[in-house]
Parts: C-alpha cells; sequence; structure tokens
C-alpha cells in the first residue's frame, strides 16, 4: 500500500511538472504573459502582416488592478509572437473610449479620482514600446468633463472612436473589441 501512494503521488508530480510552465513575454516584455501549446495545430501566419485595429471600450473591474482588457491586448500580441510573427508585422491600433477611457489617464488625474496611480499605465508604455499606437475618443472625454490634458501622454486625441474606426477598418484593419 506504501509503494502505491508513493507511485501515484510520483506520477502525479511528474504530470504537474509537465504542465508547468513558465509565461512567456515575445513582443511586450513584462505584461500579457502566455503559454506554448505544443499540440496546437492552428498557429497564425508567421509571414503575415496583421493590422488590428482594438475597440477598447471595457473599464476596470477594480480601479486599484489593472483593467484585464488592456493586459488582454498584450496577451494578443505576445500570442502572435509566440507563433511566430514579428513585432515587425504586427500593425495594431487601440480605439480607447467609453469606460476605458479611466485605464489611460495620466497618474495625476487618476490619482485624484481613484486614490492610486494608474496601474495600467506601465501596461501602456510597454504596449507603445512595442509598437502599438492609442487613440483616445474625444467624444467620451467630453461625457465625463474630462480633459486632453488628463489622458496620457503616449496617446493620440481622436475626433471619436467611430471615426478612428471608420478610418482603419477599410485600409484592412481587422476590428477586435475588448
Amino acid at each position: 500500500m506504501k509503494y502505491l501512494a508513493l507511485l501515484v503521488l510520483l506520477i502525479f508530480g511528474y504530470s504537474q511538472a509537465a504542465f508547468a510552465q513558465e509565461a512567456q513575454f515575445p513582443i511586450v516584455k513584462g505584461f500579457g504573459g502566455i503559454y506554448a501549446i505544443s499540440e496546437a495545430t492552428e498557429m497564425p501566419d508567421p509571414n503575415g502582416e496583421f493590422k488590428i485595429i482594438i475597440d477598447l471600450v471595457s473599464g476596470a473591474e477594480n480601479p486599484k488592478q489593472v483593467n484585464r482588457m488592456v493586459e488582454n491586448i498584450a496577451r494578443m500580441i505576445n500570442l502572435h509572437g509566440l507563433g511566430g510573427v514579428p513585432r515587425e508585422n504586427l500593425k495594431v491600433k487601440v480605439a480607447v473610449h467609453g469606460g476605458a477611457v479611466y485605464s489611460i489617464l495620466n497618474d495625476a488625474f487618476y490619482e485624484k479620482l481613484f486614490g492610486v496611480k494608474n496601474p495600467n499605465l506601465p501596461v501602456y508604455e510597454a504596449l507603445k514600446a512595442a509598437g502599438v499606437e492609442f487613440y483616445v475618443c474625444g467624444q467620451s472625454l467630453i461625457a465625463r468633463d474630462m480633459k486632453t490634458s488628463d489622458v496620457w501622454g503616449g496617446t493620440e486625441i481622436a475626433l471619436s472612436m467611430l471615426t478612428t474606426l471608420t478610418k482603419y477598418v477599410p485600409q484592412g484593419y481587422m476590428l477586435m473589441r475588448f
């Protein structure tokens, strides 16, 4: 009986070790950790060019934590990188509006609203370093009594999310909504 218990523990330990992996960050460093799937047969074309515009509308559940949808942008980019797509073949733009505008505020204004520095800014900085472009909907800012000076400096102010999408989708950008 003692040997059977030892055998079960060894098998369980081996199977756990086989599945244990460390998160990888091939393009966006430090954010959006992803894992290799050795059995995956559906992969992105490593020779393809991917033009993606993200409609980022979801706000954070907790303003003291990173908005999981902002982190999801990093995951999407890293998954392409893990699939062999080089960074220069990913053209990613993000149209930020609705409740997501809170995630892209500068530290001073964010702290005034929520009592903490903006936890999303390090993710946005890493995304920007990976080549992502950001556009904040001016209409969403006005609707929330915010000024363009309240927004993180790494973004551009757009007339609207709607006009940003209608500009880039006809240029071949695939639309994703987070």
